[in-house]
């Protein structure tokens, strides 16, 4: 929502502004992979050609720890997979890390160096090597799989916990009789019957 990525500029004066022209190799790198027209208008763009850009902007100038949740939720598949190539092999080539936050897992069991758990803050599984085989007569854990796993153990701690501690539940309340307020006008006014 930053008016200045939503102004009326093109991408090439825009990327110069923060500094495109001092790392015009990577930026020229990510521009390709990115698929980012620099004659774009900024005010003019759809929000996954803006992600672009702004992904372009972030990553022109070297980093020693890069930080991501979910940046690549707006982008299609080819300049997604292009992008996360690039990601690893900058990382490693440079020894830099990179902390990745996701939801999506698909495409993305060649990424990561390590795996973690992490659960309301704390190690379920400590950062351990990827991809990690589970025995000699199966192949190696697929990362979605493996992802799929963890957030079924954290969905039953967290039922677990509210069932304990806040009396509470998600999802349908088939125990109540009782409608509340908003169903007794509604079905006053329903005239679907």
């Amino acid at each position: 929502m930053n008016p200045v990525v939503r102004g009326d500029i093109t991408v090439s004066a825009f990327l110069d502004s923060v500094g495109g022209y001092r790392h015009k190799e990577r930026r020229d790198q990510l521009l390709d992979i990115l698929d980012v027209d620099l004659d774009w208008r900024m005010h003019a763009i759809s929000d996954g050609e803006r992600r672009r850009v702004q992904l372009c902007m972030g990553l022109m100038a070297p980093w020693d720890v890069l930080l991501l949740d979910e940046v690549t939720v707006d982008l299609d598949v080819l300049v997604r997979d292009e992008l996360l190539t690039f990601l690893r092999n900058d990382s490693t080539t440079r020894g830099a890390t990179i902390l990745y936050a996701t939801h999506i897992f698909d495409g993305l069991n060649s990424f990561p160096t390590h795996v973690a758990h992490i659960h309301h803050g704390y190690f379920v599984t400590k950062p351990m090597p990827w991809p990690c085989v589970s025995s000699a007569d199966s192949p190696s854990i697929n990362l979605y799989h493996t992802a799929l796993s963890w957030l079924k153990e954290d969905r039953e701690r967290r039922r677990e916990s509210e069932r304990m501690f806040d009396n509470k539940t998600r999802g349908a309340r088939r125990n109540e009789t009782v409608p509340t307020d908003s169903e007794t006008f509604y079905r006053k006014y329903d005239y679907s019957h």
